[in-house]
């Protein structure tokens, strides 16, 4: 079932009245985003400039878009190249109160996901070799990166509403299924701020394309003069949720299997699994950044006997947890389009600003 907010634009009065409160209070928080905007760039509130080049993630939409594959992709990248790259992350739904927590020195990893929150350790284990640090200031996060990494490229995963501190780079990545939903900000859509934030945008990408052509003419009107960019998600194996060797992707065709997953768009996972050819006949699912407990993963076996989950979920499981059932991890590659030159853009962008 789609959420309601993903729902055709189009609406019956009584369905209109229905959402007016909604309405409400969504024009609230557009009005709230815009100011918030509009504060820093006019020079009202201050942004920290760091010595170093910072790009940023992000998204309009509220989760599930594909921006940490994509800075994790963005990351190992950049680095291969012979940059110093480090990661940052907010680390929802962690519990420590440490200011900025160290999850990966790009050898080993110095944190649990109480600490620092389930979607650091993606980012960590896509982008092997770079530093991944998690905190809510991401000045804090990236004078640290400075410090302890010798940063020249600080990469934010999430960042494009994070203006408390200055970006050389803001990249926007869509989810080509869901483009930007009914296009109403929350709680009445799925959009963090106005499609008109766009504009801020120097680069705009599409995961699991193409947008429908409503979302494409958005994209034409706030940026037109936006670079693009096309990547899809691709399945690369099934690790054991108790470990080993990696099976093909394509084992699952003509599978009955149930589906565990705790992120913001599950249905993106029943997608890809069908894809795969396999039935998809259960799902537990819970609200994004679920911290997993036993009594969740209860009678696993005796609803499927094969369950498919993701990475993200994954680092918060445990196989003692799951008792008589397999669960399977599914292991995501991002394949862009055009890599190459999509990341001669990216530096040249990154060489002409002046930290």
């Amino acid at each position: 079932m789609r959420a309601a907010w993903l729902e055709s634009r189009e609406a019956s009065l009584a369905r209109s009245l229905a959402l007016l409160p909604l309405a409400l209070v969504s024009g609230i928080w557009s009005t709230s985003a815009r100011l918030h905007r509009a504060l820093y760039r006019t020079g009202a509130l201050s942004a920290t400039r760091l010595p170093c080049r910072v790009l940023s993630i992000g998204n309009l939409s509220a989760g599930g878009t594909g921006k940490t594959p994509t800075a994790a992709w963005l990351a190992a990248r950049l680095q291969g190249r012979g940059n110093r790259v480090v990661l940052a992350s907010r680390g929802y739904a962690r519990r420590s109160r440490e200011s900025v927590v160290t999850v990966s020195d790009g050898r080993f990893v110095h944190a649990t996901v109480e600490q620092a929150g389930d979607e650091p350790f993606v980012l960590a284990a896509h982008a092997p070799g770079v530093p991944v640090l998690v905190g809510s200031d991401r000045a804090l996060v990236g004078q640290r990166a400075l410090s302890a990494h010798g940063a020249e490229i600080l990469i934010l995963d999430d960042g494009f509403q994070h203006h408390r501190l200055e970006r050389d780079l803001d990249v926007i990545v869509c989810d080509g299924a869901e483009g930007f939903g009914n296009h109403w900000v929350l709680p009445r859509g799925p959009l963090r701020e106005p499609l008109s934030a766009l504009r801020f945008a120097a680069a705009v990408g599409v995961v699991d394309g193409p947008l429908s052509e409503e979302d494409e003419a958005w994209i034409a009107r706030f940026a037109g003069g936006a670079r693009r960019f096309a990547a899809r998600r691709r399945p690369i194996g099934l690790r054991p949720l108790q470990g080993g060797r990696l099976e093909p992707p394509e084992s699952l065709a003509g599978a009955r299997v149930g589906l565990l997953a705790a992120i913001a768009r599950p249905a993106s996972l029943r997608r890809t699994l069908e894809a795969l050819g396999a039935e998809v006949v259960v799902e537990r699912t819970f609200r994004d950044h679920h911290r997993y407990r036993p009594r969740d993963l209860a009678g696993l076996a005796g609803e499927a006997a094969l369950w498919v989950t993701t990475e993200k979920d994954a680092v918060k499981l445990l196989p003692s947890w799951v008792g008589d059932a397999r669960v399977v991890v599914l292991v995501i590659e991002l394949e862009v389009e055009e890599p190459e030159a999509w990341l001669d853009w990216v530096e040249a962008r990154l060489r002409s600003s002046q930290p």
